[in-house]
Protein backbone atom coordinates (compact mmCIF):
# COMPACT_ATOMS: atom_id res chain seq x y z
CA UNK A 1 0.00 0.00 0.00
CA UNK A 2 2.89 2.16 0.11
CA UNK A 3 3.41 2.95 -3.42
CA UNK A 4 -0.04 4.81 -3.31
CA UNK A 5 -0.15 8.53 -3.50
CA UNK A 6 -1.39 10.77 -0.73
CA UNK A 7 -4.88 11.97 -2.45
CA UNK A 8 -5.61 7.72 -3.68
CA UNK A 9 -5.01 6.72 -0.11
CA UNK A 10 -7.23 9.31 1.46
CA UNK A 11 -9.73 8.37 -1.07
CA UNK A 12 -9.62 5.42 -0.78
CA UNK A 13 -10.12 5.32 3.00
CA UNK A 14 -12.84 8.09 2.24
CA UNK A 15 -14.50 4.92 -0.12
CA UNK A 16 -14.31 2.69 2.89
CA UNK A 17 -15.87 4.34 5.29
CA UNK A 18 -18.83 4.90 2.89
CA UNK A 19 -18.89 1.00 2.23
CA UNK A 20 -18.78 0.73 6.11
CA UNK A 21 -21.64 2.76 6.50
CA UNK A 22 -24.17 2.25 3.60
CA UNK A 23 -24.91 -0.08 1.15
CA UNK A 24 -23.46 2.09 -1.29
CA UNK A 25 -20.84 -0.13 -3.42
CA UNK A 26 -16.96 0.82 -3.56
CA UNK A 27 -14.65 -0.34 -6.27
CA UNK A 28 -13.23 -4.11 -5.50
CA UNK A 29 -9.15 -2.22 -5.84
CA UNK A 30 -10.06 -0.37 -2.37
CA UNK A 31 -7.82 -2.12 -0.14
CA UNK A 32 -9.14 -3.59 3.17
CA UNK A 33 -7.30 -3.88 6.36
CA UNK A 34 -8.23 -3.25 10.38
CA UNK A 35 -5.28 -0.56 9.75
CA UNK A 36 -6.87 1.23 7.22
CA UNK A 37 -10.12 1.14 8.72
CA UNK A 38 -8.81 2.99 12.16
CA UNK A 39 -7.47 5.68 9.58
CA UNK A 40 -10.67 5.98 7.35
CA UNK A 41 -12.18 6.48 10.76
CA UNK A 42 -11.62 9.88 10.24
CA UNK A 43 -14.65 10.27 7.54
CA UNK A 44 -17.28 8.80 9.46
CA UNK A 45 -18.56 11.98 10.71
CA UNK A 46 -18.59 13.57 6.96
CA UNK A 47 -20.63 10.51 5.77
CA UNK A 48 -22.87 11.23 8.49
CA UNK A 49 -23.37 14.74 6.65
CA UNK A 50 -23.57 12.80 3.41
CA UNK A 51 -26.10 10.75 4.58
CA UNK A 52 -28.08 13.90 6.22
CA UNK A 53 -27.93 15.43 2.95
CA UNK A 54 -28.77 12.50 0.84
CA UNK A 55 -32.44 12.22 2.76
CA UNK A 56 -32.96 16.04 2.89
CA UNK A 57 -33.27 15.54 -1.02
CA UNK A 58 -35.28 12.98 -0.46
CA UNK A 59 -37.77 14.69 1.83
CA UNK A 60 -37.97 17.76 -0.47
CA UNK A 61 -38.59 15.87 -3.47
CA UNK A 62 -41.48 14.14 -1.64
CA UNK A 63 -42.54 17.32 0.19
CA UNK A 64 -43.52 18.54 -3.41
CA UNK A 65 -45.59 15.78 -3.56
CA UNK A 66 -46.85 14.70 -0.26
CA UNK A 67 -48.11 16.56 3.31
CA UNK A 68 -44.61 16.88 5.74
CA UNK A 69 -45.84 13.97 7.90
CA UNK A 70 -45.37 11.43 4.68
CA UNK A 71 -42.27 13.58 3.71
CA UNK A 72 -39.99 12.91 6.61
CA UNK A 73 -41.53 9.16 6.77
CA UNK A 74 -40.11 8.70 2.89
CA UNK A 75 -36.88 10.17 3.88
CA UNK A 76 -36.65 8.21 7.10
CA UNK A 77 -37.46 4.77 5.05
CA UNK A 78 -34.67 5.82 2.67
CA UNK A 79 -31.91 6.62 5.58
CA UNK A 80 -32.93 2.79 6.24
CA UNK A 81 -32.57 1.51 3.02
CA UNK A 82 -29.49 3.26 2.48
CA UNK A 83 -27.54 2.27 5.85
CA UNK A 84 -29.27 -0.83 6.08
CA UNK A 85 -29.90 -0.11 9.67
CA UNK A 86 -26.72 0.02 10.33
CA UNK A 87 -26.86 2.13 13.86
CA UNK A 88 -30.60 0.80 14.34
CA UNK A 89 -29.03 -2.64 14.58
CA UNK A 90 -26.70 -1.33 17.31
CA UNK A 91 -28.90 0.64 19.31
CA UNK A 92 -31.31 -3.08 19.18
CA UNK A 93 -28.39 -5.07 20.38
CA UNK A 94 -26.66 -2.64 22.47
CA UNK A 95 -30.32 -2.40 24.11
CA UNK A 96 -31.15 -5.86 24.33
CA UNK A 97 -27.70 -6.47 26.35
CA UNK A 98 -27.31 -3.83 28.60
CA UNK A 99 -31.42 -4.19 29.91
CA UNK A 100 -30.77 -8.21 30.03
CA UNK A 101 -27.49 -9.16 31.49
CA UNK A 102 -26.43 -8.90 34.65
CA UNK A 103 -22.64 -8.64 34.15
CA UNK A 104 -19.77 -8.17 31.34
CA UNK A 105 -20.06 -11.58 29.86
CA UNK A 106 -23.59 -12.39 29.66
CA UNK A 107 -24.22 -8.64 28.26
CA UNK A 108 -21.34 -8.99 25.62
CA UNK A 109 -23.08 -12.70 24.71
CA UNK A 110 -26.42 -10.98 24.35
CA UNK A 111 -25.91 -8.43 22.18
CA UNK A 112 -23.75 -10.57 19.92
CA UNK A 113 -26.82 -12.73 19.22
CA UNK A 114 -28.91 -11.68 16.60
CA UNK A 115 -32.37 -12.54 17.84
CA UNK A 116 -33.93 -9.19 18.91
CA UNK A 117 -35.48 -9.19 22.05
CA UNK A 118 -37.90 -6.98 24.00
CA UNK A 119 -35.41 -4.32 25.46
CA UNK A 120 -33.94 -3.90 21.68
CA UNK A 121 -37.69 -3.92 19.96
CA UNK A 122 -39.17 -0.68 22.33
CA UNK A 123 -35.82 1.33 22.01
CA UNK A 124 -35.98 0.99 18.25
CA UNK A 125 -39.86 1.55 18.35
CA UNK A 126 -39.07 4.40 20.69
CA UNK A 127 -36.26 5.98 18.16
CA UNK A 128 -37.78 5.40 15.24
CA UNK A 129 -41.18 7.19 16.66
CA UNK A 130 -39.11 10.00 18.51
CA UNK A 131 -37.45 10.89 15.21
CA UNK A 132 -40.16 11.06 13.10
CA UNK A 133 -42.15 12.98 15.82
CA UNK A 134 -39.34 15.07 16.85
CA UNK A 135 -38.94 16.31 12.53
CA UNK A 136 -42.65 16.69 12.42
CA UNK A 137 -42.52 18.94 15.27
CA UNK A 138 -39.69 21.26 13.68
CA UNK A 139 -41.24 24.39 11.37
CA UNK A 140 -40.95 22.88 7.75
CA UNK A 141 -38.21 25.41 7.00
CA UNK A 142 -35.80 23.82 9.65
CA UNK A 143 -36.44 20.54 8.48
CA UNK A 144 -33.94 20.10 6.22
CA UNK A 145 -30.89 22.13 7.84
CA UNK A 146 -31.98 19.78 11.14
CA UNK A 147 -31.93 16.80 9.25
CA UNK A 148 -28.31 17.30 8.01
CA UNK A 149 -27.30 18.27 10.91
CA UNK A 150 -28.32 15.83 13.18
CA UNK A 151 -26.56 13.05 11.19
CA UNK A 152 -23.86 14.60 11.13
CA UNK A 153 -22.98 15.51 14.64
CA UNK A 154 -24.77 12.16 16.13
CA UNK A 155 -21.90 10.45 14.31
CA UNK A 156 -19.12 12.71 15.37
CA UNK A 157 -20.30 12.32 19.02
CA UNK A 158 -20.22 8.12 18.59
CA UNK A 159 -17.00 8.67 16.71
CA UNK A 160 -15.14 10.33 19.67
CA UNK A 161 -15.74 7.25 21.29
CA UNK A 162 -12.93 5.75 20.01
CA UNK A 163 -10.54 8.64 21.23
CA UNK A 164 -10.83 8.42 25.21
CA UNK A 165 -12.46 4.59 25.95
CA UNK A 166 -10.79 1.22 25.61
CA UNK A 167 -12.51 -1.42 23.22
CA UNK A 168 -14.90 -4.10 25.43
CA UNK A 169 -14.25 -7.24 23.36
CA UNK A 170 -10.45 -7.03 22.15
CA UNK A 171 -10.65 -10.83 21.16
CA UNK A 172 -12.74 -12.25 18.58
CA UNK A 173 -14.56 -9.44 17.33
CA UNK A 174 -17.39 -10.71 15.20
CA UNK A 175 -17.93 -7.59 13.09
CA UNK A 176 -14.84 -5.15 11.40
CA UNK A 177 -15.27 -2.31 13.43
CA UNK A 178 -12.57 1.22 14.06
CA UNK A 179 -11.48 1.08 17.46
CA UNK A 180 -8.68 3.83 17.63
CA UNK A 181 -8.75 7.87 16.85
CA UNK A 182 -6.26 10.19 17.48
CA UNK A 183 -6.84 13.67 18.76
CA UNK A 184 -5.84 14.96 15.66
CA UNK A 185 -8.20 12.58 14.11
CA UNK A 186 -10.95 13.73 15.96
CA UNK A 187 -10.00 17.33 14.98
CA UNK A 188 -10.13 16.47 11.06
CA UNK A 189 -13.50 14.21 11.83
CA UNK A 190 -15.00 17.29 13.21
CA UNK A 191 -13.68 19.66 10.74
CA UNK A 192 -14.88 17.93 7.59
CA UNK A 193 -18.24 16.38 9.38
CA UNK A 194 -18.78 20.45 10.10
CA UNK A 195 -17.90 22.47 7.39
CA UNK A 196 -20.94 21.92 5.25
CA UNK A 197 -22.60 23.79 7.42
CA UNK A 198 -20.71 27.23 6.13
CA UNK A 199 -23.12 26.81 3.27
CA UNK A 200 -26.19 26.17 5.24
CA UNK A 201 -27.90 28.83 7.13
CA UNK A 202 -28.88 28.30 10.21
CA UNK A 203 -30.16 30.05 13.10
CA UNK A 204 -27.55 30.78 15.69
CA UNK A 205 -29.35 29.21 18.66
CA UNK A 206 -29.53 25.64 16.64
CA UNK A 207 -25.74 25.53 17.78
CA UNK A 208 -27.06 25.28 21.77
CA UNK A 209 -28.44 21.75 21.27
CA UNK A 210 -24.85 20.24 20.32
CA UNK A 211 -24.27 20.91 24.55
CA UNK A 212 -27.01 17.89 25.58
CA UNK A 213 -24.64 16.03 22.94
CA UNK A 214 -21.47 16.37 25.65
CA UNK A 215 -23.27 15.81 28.40
CA UNK A 216 -24.99 12.41 26.33
CA UNK A 217 -21.79 11.25 25.49
CA UNK A 218 -19.74 11.26 28.98
CA UNK A 219 -22.85 9.70 30.87
CA UNK A 220 -23.06 6.56 28.44
CA UNK A 221 -18.88 6.33 27.95
CA UNK A 222 -19.18 6.48 31.97
CA UNK A 223 -22.20 3.51 31.78
CA UNK A 224 -20.66 1.47 29.33
CA UNK A 225 -17.21 1.19 31.41
CA UNK A 226 -18.91 0.34 34.86
CA UNK A 227 -21.18 -2.47 33.27
CA UNK A 228 -18.13 -3.97 30.35
CA UNK A 229 -15.14 -2.31 30.40
CA UNK A 230 -15.44 -0.18 27.64
CA UNK A 231 -17.69 0.00 23.91
CA UNK A 232 -18.20 -2.11 21.34
CA UNK A 233 -19.69 -1.54 17.85
CA UNK A 234 -23.42 -1.79 18.74
CA UNK A 235 -22.84 0.79 21.59
CA UNK A 236 -21.71 3.18 19.49
CA UNK A 237 -24.10 2.74 17.18
CA UNK A 238 -26.56 3.11 19.99
CA UNK A 239 -25.04 6.50 21.01
CA UNK A 240 -25.56 7.92 17.79
CA UNK A 241 -29.27 7.05 17.30
CA UNK A 242 -29.57 8.80 21.14
CA UNK A 243 -27.27 11.32 19.94
CA UNK A 244 -29.87 11.94 16.86
CA UNK A 245 -32.71 11.89 19.18
CA UNK A 246 -31.20 14.45 21.84
CA UNK A 247 -30.01 16.82 19.20
CA UNK A 248 -32.93 16.77 17.74
CA UNK A 249 -35.22 17.24 21.49
CA UNK A 250 -32.98 20.31 21.80
CA UNK A 251 -34.01 22.25 18.48
CA UNK A 252 -37.17 21.47 18.77
CA UNK A 253 -37.02 23.02 22.32
CA UNK A 254 -35.16 25.91 20.98
CA UNK A 255 -37.47 26.36 17.81
CA UNK A 256 -39.29 28.06 21.14
CA UNK A 257 -36.82 30.75 21.33
CA UNK A 258 -36.08 31.48 17.60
Amino acid sequence: MSDRSALRRETDRFLLSLQFFTRIPIPARVPYSESELNQAAVYFPLIGTLIGMLCAQVYWGASMLWPVPIAILLSMVFSLLLTGCFHEDGLADCMDGMGGGWDRERILAIMQDSRLGTYGATALIGALAGKFLLLNALPPTLIIPAMILAHAVSRLNAASMMLTEAYARPDGKAKPLAVQMSPTGLLIAATLALLPFIWIELPNLFWLALLPLVALRFWFARWLRKWIGGFTGDCLGALQQLSELTFLLGVVALCRFI
